[in-house]
């Protein structure tokens, strides 16, 4: 598959289902990739039909970190992690962030690393049963981005942020419900319908009303640290 299609676009029914398609890559982010998911998010933002956003990704896993291979690369290349953040995830959060719908993710398998951090811009996680969150930065010897240090603890709290972000631990979807992390787990197969469900519901709702509800007032005058 070329990196033209590991970004899936739909719309129908005034949602937007935007689906991450590499899954023999476990959906792992090349750079091409996340150029075509930000352009993916801007069309939904823009698309006046489009009132409520579905985030995916195919296969056995909703997106397990960077593409490595690209990014060794790319270091050869002299092109650090900051330069691929500052250029591709952090807009990606942003437009996330500043989205004026409300954006669904279906977690249907590992979120790993910074693009947990996709996930934790949602304003909705959804899991399936055997998913799982894995934030390694410590282990790698980095610090957090792609909004993470922003969106985790007011999700989770500070303390339990800060549990998953220095010991790097696993967090299975029952956990992530337990600690409020995601609002629904369901059976793998019942994840598809239950998250659309839940997105034609929104986008059958006061958009308007969603967009004060859901906006951070800090992000979207601009703020992108991690």
């Amino acid at each position: 598959m070329s990196d033209k299609e590991s970004v899936r676009y739909e719309a129908a029914d005034g949602v937007a289902t935007i689906t991450l398609n590499r899954p023999e890559m476990r959906n792992t982010l090349t750079v091409e990739t996340q150029q075509l998911l930000l352009e993916a998010l801007e069309r939904a933002r823009g698309d006046a039909a489009v009132r409520a956003v579905l985030l995916t990704g195919a296969g056995e896993a909703f997106c397990a970190g960077w593409d490595m291979v690209e990014h060794g690369r790319r270091l050869s290349e002299g092109k650090g992690f900051g330069d691929t953040v500052r250029a591709y995830t952090n807009p990606i959060v942003l437009t996330m962030a500043r989205m004026p719908k409300p954006v669904v993710a279906a977690v249907n398998g590992v979120a790993a690393g910074a693009d947990a951090g996709l996930a934790f811009a949602a304003d909705l996680r959804i899991a399936a049963a055997g998913a799982s969150f894995v934030l390694a930065f410590a282990s790698l010897g980095l610090g957090a981005d792609s909004g993470v240090s922003w969106t985790l603890p007011r999700l989770v709290g500070q303390a339990r942020a800060m549990e998953m972000l220095l010991l790097a631990e696993p967090v299975t979807a029952e956990r992530a419900l337990d600690i409020g992390l995601v609002a629904r787990v369901v059976a793998p197969e019942e994840l598809a319908h239950a998250a659309r469900s839940l997105a034609l519901r929104l986008a059958s709702g006061p958009t308007v009303a969603y967009s004060a509800l859901t906006s951070s007032p800090r992000l979207k005058a601009g703020d992108s640290r991690g």
